[in-house]
Formats: C-alpha cells, sequence, structure tokens
C-alpha cells in the first residue's frame, strides 16, 4: 500500500517519541538509584525495556509495509529530579503526552484510509491505556503513603519485584 509522506513523517516521529520516552525512563532509573531506591530504579529500567520495543514496532511496521524509516535526534532527558512522587507524576504526563500522540497518529491514518496502519496503532492504544493506568495506581499508592518512609520503602520492595514480562 502506497502511503502519504505525512502518514510516514508522522510514524517516524513517534517512533522518536518512544525513544525518547525509553531515554526519559532510564534517566530517571539512574536518579532513582542514587536515591537508594533499586525498586524503583528495576521498575524504570523495565519500562526503559518497553518503550525501546515500542520504538521498535513502529520501525518494524515502516519496514514491513514499505515505508521509509528516518531516525530522529532525540533530546536529553532532565539530568536530576525533586522526589519519587514527582517523577512518577512526570512518567504519568510523559505517557498522557504519547498516548495524545497515538491517538492522533490514529485519526490521521483513519483519514488517509490507511486501514494496516490502524490495525497496528490499536496495539499501541490498548498499551498506553495500560501504562497510564499503572503509573496512575503507582501515584496513587504514594500518595496514600504521604511522607511515610516505611511505605515509600515498602512500595520499592513491590515495584522491585516486578518481572519482566511487565507483571
Amino acid at each position: 500500500m502506497a502511503r502519504s509522506k505525512g502518514m510516514n513523517d508522522a510514524i517516524n516521529d513517534q517512533m522518536a517519541m518512544e525513544f525518547h520516552a525509553a531515554y526519559l525512563y532510564l534517566a530517571m532509573a539512574a536518579w532513582f538509584e542514587a536515591q537508594a531506591l533499586p525498586g524503583f530504579a528495576s521498575w524504570m529500567r523495565l519500562q526503559n525495556g518497553e518503550e525501546q520495543v515500542h520504538a521498535l514496532k513502529l520501525f518494524e511496521y515502516l519496514l514491513d509495509s514499505g515505508g521509509r524509516v528516518e531516525l530522529k535526534g532525540i533530546s536529553a532527558p532532565p539530568k536530576a529530579f525533586k522526589d519519587p512522587l514527582s517523577v512518577m507524576k512526570m512518567a504519568l504526563a510523559h505517557e498522557q503526552k504519547v498516548s495524545a500522540s497515538i491517538n492522533k497518529l490514529y485519526e490521521l491514518a483513519a483519514r488517509e484510509k490507511d486501514y494496516p496502519a490502524q490495525l497496528a496503532l490499536q496495539w499501541f492504544i490498548t498499551e498506553q491505556l495500560e501504562e497510564e493506568r499503572t503509573v496512575s495506581d503507582i501515584i496513587q499508592r504514594m500518595k496514600l503513603a504521604g511522607d511515610s518512609g516505611p511505605a515509600l520503602l515498602m512500595i520499592d520492595h513491590e515495584l522491585g519485584s516486578r518481572g519482566a514480562g511487565g507483571d
């Protein structure tokens, strides 16, 4: 199927956004390590891996569908963060930004009647719902914990027990 230049460019932009998300999560992982919160750091490393998988799904989709891959620059993530709760809020805001971008990409695919792209993007829409819900749940639990160090350490321990399968 012939894909419009606009659609091809938008998929490449989304791929760059996914790679940036991976980079952001890696920066967050480093910060959590420096704060002696290895569970949060481990969780962020797993998120980094998931975001790379998302980017590579778009990469493979473009190649498989006769599109043109264009790897774009990725901006540097922040070097420091305020506190664990603000980091998780930043992660949620970024996931919401990614979701909005994917929704716009899907809208473009629908307008252009690019049915293969719509099918491929449905996976991302479902994935983003899960990503936002997971981070929202962590934030809720952190808010319930308040300023309790022991409660934060319990959340840290739980996040560190997350397996590579995303559970």
